[in-house]
């Protein structure tokens, strides 16, 4: 069984960022990247899925050529080929166009079961796993924190407002990855070393055009200093007066 494992490169966490000249992006120069979060975890269950399944495990990437850097971190993990898909203006992509692209790779590939991470770091979505799913005509469930799958069905859990609901489906499926879901594993030498060895392939990444556009990007206004309103007991009414009149949060 194909099993596919989608990442995204984000910049790092404890980017301060900057817009850039065009007033519509985020300056690029010395922006660090990493894998996100919550894709690492979808990683490491695809990893735990074919050593549960067997199979293979693609890691797929919509980005720039250097995106092969974080795709080699999962080869080194244990994945066992990887796929940049090519766009120098990847910055640029909504969730549609992202997920249509990786919709036609998917198919490429054969897979029957993709994981993804809930939410990306970087945007915050939550929007390109179940897009992907609908774009195939697959079962989706997202933000999932249990997964067992048998054959060619599984139930999985997930967090909801009222608690933890469970599905069952059947493959083929996209699932997006909740942190509880498992811990990510670190690569070891061995592991760093094979994937050096490991083949990832650039392929062209179709274009068909995006649906949202950024006019413009700005960063928030800066905080109000903050003010003492008195010390111990005697400043709480002053406390609650400063919330209820100026803050207006209560």
């Amino acid at each position: 069984m194909n099993i596919v494992a989608c990442l995204k490169r984000v910049p790092t966490t404890d980017l301060v960022p900057k817009v850039g000249a065009d007033g519509k992006s985020i300056d690029a120069a010395g922006v660090q990247y990493m894998t996100s979060f919550y894709d690492e975890i979808a990683v490491e269950e695809a990893l735990r899925t074919k050593e549960k399944l067997g199979g293979e495990v693609i890691a797929l990437t919509l980005g720039p050529s250097d995106a092969s850097k974080e795709v080699r971190e999962c080869l080194a993990k244990g994945a066992d080929r990887g796929i940049v898909l090519v766009d120098p203006a990847w910055s640029d992509r909504d969730a549609y166009s992202t997920a249509l692209a990786l919709k036609q790779q998917v198919e490429t590939l054969g897979a029957k079961l993709v994981f993804c991470g809930r939410v990306a770091t970087d945007r915050d979505q939550a929007s390109v796993g179940p897009m992907l799913a609908t774009l195939l005509g697959w079962a989706c469930v997202s933000d999932v924190i249990a997964l067992e799958i048998s054959g060619d069905a599984g139930t999985a859990k997930r967090e909801a407002d009222g608690g933890i609901e469970t599905y069952a489906f059947s493959l083929p499926a996209v699932i997006t990855c909740q942190k509880a879901l498992n811990e990510p594993r670190y690569a070891g030498l061995k592991g760093i070393m094979a994937a050096k060895k490991k083949p990832v392939e650039e392929v062209p990444c179709p274009n068909p055009g995006n649906q949202v556009e950024t006019l413009s990007l700005a960063p928030p206004p800066a905080r109000k200093a903050g003010r003492i309103v008195g010390e111990g007991v005697a400043a709480v009414p002053a406390l609650i007066e400063a919330l209820r009149s100026e803050a207006k949060v209560i």
